[in-house]
């Protein structure tokens, strides 16, 4: 990846640690990966058991529908029901939050009412212990300024309690001037840098960078390397992700990963390239990569691990995944939450 750059390896150099943190591998969004789920988790009702199949592989999961809508918290509360108790999620904040609503050319501040919602739906992830990290996207025209600084602040002041963490799309925040105060910044703050794998295409796009900002996470999510569509608008996000990482490439973030987690600092990696089963397929690439154990994959998985790699996968981390639950076992959800949508 042509100028990824590591601070986390300096951090550990710089802290001598010997002990290593938990790595959990997951992807952004459950619903709609394809060629992963049983057929008959792709019909009426039973697309609520879609979570509960994802957590049969998975540890990790990114909330991404809370970015278009507020969920009602009984919504929430069927989330954490359909999940294993050492299940974890990363929910992202919801688009007035994050200066994505614009009104006259300018972001639209959110009103009491959406911040009021938005962290009265965090409530039964907090109770449950499941909530890890508060995950904030800002869009490519949140620049590097003091009104852009300000609001970050605010952001932190939003969530005492929570563990905050910032995603940039815009250059300005990673100049050669401008990036050691930004990482001041966000240690300042207590927040955790999401560092991203994305198309690198001029101002709107962040570089690969993988920094320890917060010793309570690091995060490394990874959108994709699809030049052609990276600012494509379409009916799902899926063709705008459309790409399946290699295990070379996946591969170049391994060092940075790593080094995190020697110095102590728990990581989340996430898959964000949701067309067809790819954020699938790549994560248990990266648990493979990273010796993040995972059951076996389903066979629909493998199919697409052997097309990719020409042989048939030698697949040999973890075992079998815990059987299903059975139906009488299974809690229902107060409403229908099945229609998810992906993150920008």
């Amino acid at each position: 990846m042509q100028g990824f750059s590591n601070p986390a390896l300096q951090s550990v150099e710089a802290c001598g640690c010997d002990v290593t943190a938990p790595i959990l591998v997951g992807t952004c969004n459950w619903a709609d990966h394809t060629d992963f789920y049983p057929p008959e988790l792709e019909r009426g009702t039973r697309q609520r058991d879609k979570l509960s199949f994802y957590a049969r592989y998975f540890p990790l999961v990114e909330i991404d529908t809370t970015f278009y809508g507020i969920p009602k918290p009984s919504v929430v509360s069927g989330w954490v029901q359909r999940t294993p108790d050492d299940f974890r999620f990363n929910i992202k904040a919801y688009r007035s939050l994050t200066g994505h609503e614009r009104e006259q050319g300018h972001a639209r501040r959110p009103t009491s009412d959406e911040e009021r919602d938005f962290l009265a739906a965090l409530e039964p992830l907090r109770d449950s212990g499941k909530l890890v990290a508060v995950h904030y996207q800002f869009p490519p025209w949140f620049t590097n300024k003091p009104s852009a600084r300000d609001w970050l602040v605010t952001t932190r002041e939003r969530h005492p309690d929570d563990t905050v963490a910032i995603e940039f799309r815009h250059r300005s925040w990673f100049t050669a001037d401008a990036w050691p105060q930004t990482e001041d910044l966000l240690r300042e703050l207590d927040a955790v840098y999401v560092g991203v794998d994305a198309p690198q295409l001029g101002s709107g796009t962040a570089p690969p960078v993988l920094a320890i900002t917060s010793p309570r996470l690091c995060i490394a999510r990874f959108h994709g390397r699809n030049y052609q569509t990276w600012y494509k608008q379409g009916p799902t996000s899926g063709d705008r992700f459309d790409y399946l990482y290699r295990p070379d490439e996946l591969g170049e973030w391994v060092p940075a990963i790593r080094a995190a987690s020697e110095a102590d600092v728990p990581v989340h990696v996430l898959l964000n390239n949701n067309r067809s089963n790819y954020a699938v397929v790549n994560a248990f690439d990266m648990a493979a990569l990273l010796a993040a154990p995972l059951p076996r994959p389903p066979e629909p998985v493998l199919a697409t691990l052997a097309a990719r790699d020409g042989r048939e996968p030698d697949w040999v981390a973890g075992s079998e995944p815990p059987p299903e639950p059975a139906r009488a076992d299974r809690p229902e959800a107060a409403e229908d939450d099945d229609q998810l949508r992906l993150s920008l």
